[in-house]
This record gives structure tokens, C-alpha cells and sequence, in this order.
């Protein structure tokens, strides 16, 4: 495959039609590229079209599963000529380790669109490439721009590669596309993936940190209230609520109302909102919540507290009518938020506090929340709240065990005499 014709193959959710329906249409330039014959791919991509629609209900899932889904379908017909009923074990461990290493002209420095809008009509996006180099916030800050060269594919990504493949293969098998998942066959994951002893360590911020957001929001409210405001209703619902951000923003699956705060028959204020996995689920409201929501529903200019069946969006668009359907408008207003408070502590020579903040992002305030309440409150309440499947994964914000492993440590002697 040459340097310039790189294709993206599946579009947008928004653009997406019932593969179910309607067979899905691979482009011309594509049918061009490979040596898979035209019927093979053309029911190739209709299956895996389908796989991705299965998923339509949410947004997040089908963006990751179809990077996965689209890296690998790239490889298969445009490297190794194979079709889907072709591959086998060592096919998965190869295209592994191409994504470990991929050519320089597969790695972009940006995520971009794959289709652009184009004279009413979707055109690709020369941009596009299968695979990102990213910097860290940090690196960025300083000046550093991403290089194709540095690319590097994390355990994560790995083990997404893993679980995204057999489940998609498992699919295939259900609709009598293939005969085995090949990603079963491999009995050695281990010499892949590394495994770690214990819990990975919760990423959160520290107690100062978290006071010098809200102090840092404090600052500012006077000089663009509009902003601010929703600014720190925003925080408070990730921290107070341990809301995940796409749990802030509509999408067709959820549109977040001022009425999903509702009170019941003991006068007890609950939160009900959609998550991961299409799941509902009421959170508990505490006294500082509602204070919150007083104070930015005042701002708002509207009754204290939600009336039943009322519509007002709970994050109202600055301009404009309806709610924010951004998760990265949201991601951007929190992280302006960290970006304040981090001058603060880097100008009161907080400068460990304030080099650690620079890394954190938007989902460390509903680790926040949570590892600050299960300090005093039941497991299983936060669990419920939270949303977590079982209490071991509410367990892994339990960190007292860890304290007192290190506390028993600092005395060691490197030479005891």
C-alpha cells in the first residue's frame, strides 16, 4: 500500500445508515487498494458495519471500537491481502506487532475527522491516519509538538486490541461470517501484555489541589460570571455527583435535564443519570450538591430547586438554546479551570503541586470524589453511586492498606549496623 492512499472506511455515528438494512458501501478507491476480491470485502465491511451499529448506543464505545475495528480491517486488506474467514492465530500476533511498530505514513500528530463535508457530500479527510502520536499536556505546554517518530502503543491500547478483537470475531461467529476467533487461539497474551501485582494506583488530586480549582474559580467569578458560574457547577457535578463527563452532555441516548435532580417521599434529593453500558442509575445527593445546584439555578434565574417534569437543560449553552453536546466544550472548561488553579500554586511555590496538576485531567475529579467519600462512607453506597459494577473496583479507591504498607517501610535500614 502506498504513502498516499491510506482510506478511512467507517464514518460517523450521525452518518452511519442500518447496516442491517442496507448492505454498507465500501468506496471505489478502496476496492482499488486491495487484493481481498470485491465480494469478499464488500461482506467484510457489511459485517463489521453491523458489529459497530450494535454499539450505536453508545457513542464512546463505538468511537473506540471502531479505531480498533478500522486499524485492523486496514492491515488485513491492505498489508496481508486476507479476508476475514482467512485469519488465524499467528495473523493476530503479527498484526500486534505491527501496531507496536507501524509504518512512519500510518502515524498522524492529530486526531482529525476522517470524512470532511465537501460540496454536499463526504469526502475523505487527507489528514486521517489509522494511528496518533500524542505529547502530554505537559510536553505541550513546553513547546513540544507530537512526532510520528515517538509513537508509542501503550498496555492499554494493547489490551484494547485484545478485547475489542475477540469480542468482534465472537460476533463474526455468531453471524456465520467465520469459523473460530483466532484471538481465543493465543494461549501467551502474557508475553504481550505485562501484569501488574495489586490495583493500579487511583489518579486523583490531592486535597490542596482540588481547594485551589474551587479557590482559583472563586477568583475569577466576578469578571465573567456567565462562564464561571457554570464553570463551577460543572466541577461540583464531577466531584459531587461522580459524574462521568459524558454523563454531562447530551447525546441521542441522553439529554441531561434540571428534572433528573428529583426529591423523593422522605424528602431525600436523588440524581438519575445514564452511563456506560446504556445503565441507569440514581445518585445520592448531598447537602453541598444542592447548594451548588441552588446557587447555579439562581444564577440562572430560576426557581430554587427543579420543579417535576421541568426541561432546562442541566448545562445550558452560553448562546444559543439546548444543553452542551460537547464532551470536549466541557473537557476545555474544566481544563481552563486546573490551568487557574496551577498558576496559583506554582505563584504560592507550590511548585510539586502545581507540576502534578498540570497532568491531571477531566475524569480525575470523579476519581476525587469517590476516593474522598469512601473514606467515610459504606463501599457498597459508593459503588451504587458511582456506578461500579462490583465493590472490588470500588475497593481499588480504598488506600489505607497502601499508607500503612509504605508507613511500615520508612524506617527501613540500608545498613542496619
Amino acid at each position: 500500500m502506498s504513502k498516499h492512499t491510506l482510506q478511512p472506511i467507517f464514518d460517523n455515528l450521525n452518518e452511519f445508515e442500518n447496516p442491517f438494512r442496507y448492505p454498507f458501501q465500501v468506496s471505489d478507491d478502496i476496492l482499488k487498494l486491495s487484493d481481498v476480491s470485491k465480494t469478499a470485502l464488500q461482506q467484510d465491511a457489511t459485517r463489521s458495519a453491523q458489529f459497530l451499529y450494535t454499539y450505536r448506543g453508545s457513542p464512546d464505545t463505538f468511537a473506540s471500537y471502531r479505531r480498533e475495528i478500522e486499524r485492523f480491517l486496514q492491515w488485513c486488506w491492505f498489508v496481508e491481502g486476507l479476508s476475514l474467514d482467512q485469519v488465524r492465530r499467528q495473523h493476530i500476533e503479527a498484526f500486534v506487532h505491527f501496531c507496536q511498530s507501524p509504518p512512519k505514513h500510518w502515524i498522524g500528530t492529530k486526531s482529525v475527522q476522517r470524512f470532511l463535508n465537501s460540496g454536499g457530500q463526504r469526502v475523505v479527510n487527507p489528514q486521517w491516519r489509522p494511528f496518533v502520536a500524542k505529547v502530554t499536556k505537559r510536553a505541550r505546554k513546553a513547546g513540544e509538538t507530537a512526532d510520528a517518530k515517538n509513537y508509542e502503543l501503550s498496555q492499554s491500547g494493547l489490551q484494547a486490541i485484545f478485547s475489542v478483537l475477540s469480542t468482534y470475531f465472537n460476533f463474526l461467529i455468531q453471524e456465520d461470517h467465520v469459523a473460530l476467533n483466532p484471538v481465543a487461539q493465543i494461549r501467551q497474551k502474557g508475553k504481550f501484555l505485562r501484569k501488574r501485582q495489586g490495583a493500579d494506583t487511583i489518579r486523583r488530586l490531592s486535597e490542596a489541589q482540588w481547594h485551589e480549582v474551587l479557590n482559583a474559580i472563586q477568583a475569577v467569578l466576578d469578571e465573567d460570571p456567565a462562564k464561571w458560574e457554570r464553570a463551577l457547577f460543572i466541577v461540583s457535578c464531577l466531584f459531587g455527583l461522580y459524574l462521568r463527563i459524558s454523563e454531562l452532555a447530551e447525546s441521542e441516548r441522553w439529554q441531561p435535564s434540571m428534572s433528573d435532580f428529583w426529591k423523593d417521599s422522605h424528602d431525600n434529593w436523588w440524581f438519575t443519570t445514564v452511563g456506560k453500558g446504556n445503565k441507569e442509575r440514581d445518585i445520592s445527593v448531598s447537602d453541598d450538591m444542592l447548594v451548588a445546584l441552588r446557587r447555579f439555578r439562581q444564577f440562572l434565574g430560576l426557581s430554587s430547586l427543579p420543579l417535576p417534569g421541568e426541561h432546562t437543560p442541566l448545562i445550558p449553552k452560553v448562546r444559543g438554546k439546548g444543553g452542551i453536546a460537547s464532551t470536549r466544550q466541557i473537557r476545555f472548561i474544566v481544563q481552563e479551570c486546573f490551568d487557574l488553579a496551577t498558576d496559583r500554586l506554582r505563584a504560592q511555590g507550590e511548585t510539586e503541586e502545581a507540576a502534578a496538576l498540570e497532568t491531571a485531567t477531566v475524569h480525575w475529579l470523579r476519581h476525587t470524589g469517590i476516593s474522598e467519600d469512601v473514606k467515610f462512607r459504606p463501599r457498597e453506597h459508593v459503588r451504587d453511586d458511582a456506578g461500579h459494577g462490583s465493590s472490588a473496583i470500588t475497593d481499588r479507591y480504598i488506600d489505607v492498606e497502601r499508607q500503612a504498607r509504605h508507613a511500615s517501610a520508612r524506617s527501613k535500614k540500608i545498613n542496619p549496623a
